[in-house]
């Protein structure tokens, strides 16, 4: 079987700490998680390349970088629980189970949902678990949640996802109103109110069921 060990640091060295990640933990965990574990057998040899990766139809594990520096501008905590919205085959999940007490990572397609639960089991992320539902609607079950990732670009925020953060709690993802070039976005609530700024600019493909409303024509 491959070594990609060597490809997972010139990842971390070449792609991560280079755009502005330093926080240990979170390079900690991207230095440990084996990413090829989560691609198509035939995409290993490229798992560690920066830019997205078809997972399934539709659907991409997010550029490592764009990924990164997501999660650092999230500050996950070890106390923080987690959702992961759109989880896909569980990357991202295995990085949140090393920086948070809980993960919840939300999967409405099946055959992802269960490659997810598959790969996570073997690596121990036993603080994670993969709920089959569909994406737009979070999961309120377990809410309200520190932080929430969605695992893609959206044309905008669901109005029932923001109501799943904690007082505090922070929502990071890439916003994409036109379906084109995006910008990778923080929410933050306070005192109720949640408010955003802008982080960098991201071309990550559109999550499905978050695409731009047609606009009216005459």
């Amino acid at each position: 079987m491959p070594d990609y060990s060597a490809a997972r640091f010139h990842m971390v060295e070449g792609q991560i700490r280079v755009n502005k990640v330093t926080d240990d933990a979170l390079v900690g965990a991207l230095k440990a998680v084996p990413r090829e574990q989560f691609v198509p057998k035939a995409a290993r040899g490229i798992a560690y390349v920066d830019e997205d990766i078809q997972v399934a139809p539709g659907r991409y594990l997010m550029e490592p970088m764009v990924l990164a520096r997501l999660l650092q501008e999230a500050g996950v905590r070890r106390t923080d629980i987690a959702l992961d919205i759109g989880c896909g085959t569980g990357y991202a999940a295995a990085i949140l189970s090393r920086l948070a007490a809980t993960v919840v990572a939300v999967e409405e397609d099946p055959e992802l949902a269960a490659r997810a639960t598959e790969v996570l089991s073997e690596l121990g992320a036993d603080n994670a678990v993969v709920v089959e539902a569909p994406l737009t609607g979070g999961y309120a079950d377990q809410a309200p949640y520190d932080v929430i990732l969605i695992d893609g670009a959206v044309a905008e925020i669901p109005a029932t996802i923001l109501d799943q953060l904690a007082e505090g709690g922070r929502l990071v993802t890439v916003v994409a109103p036109k379906g084109r070039l995006g910008e990778a976005r923080i929410f933050r609530k306070v005192s109720g109110v949640v408010s955003s700024r802008i982080i960098f600019e991201a071309g990550t493909p559109m999550l499905p069921g978050f695409q731009p409303k047609p606009a009216f024509e005459f």
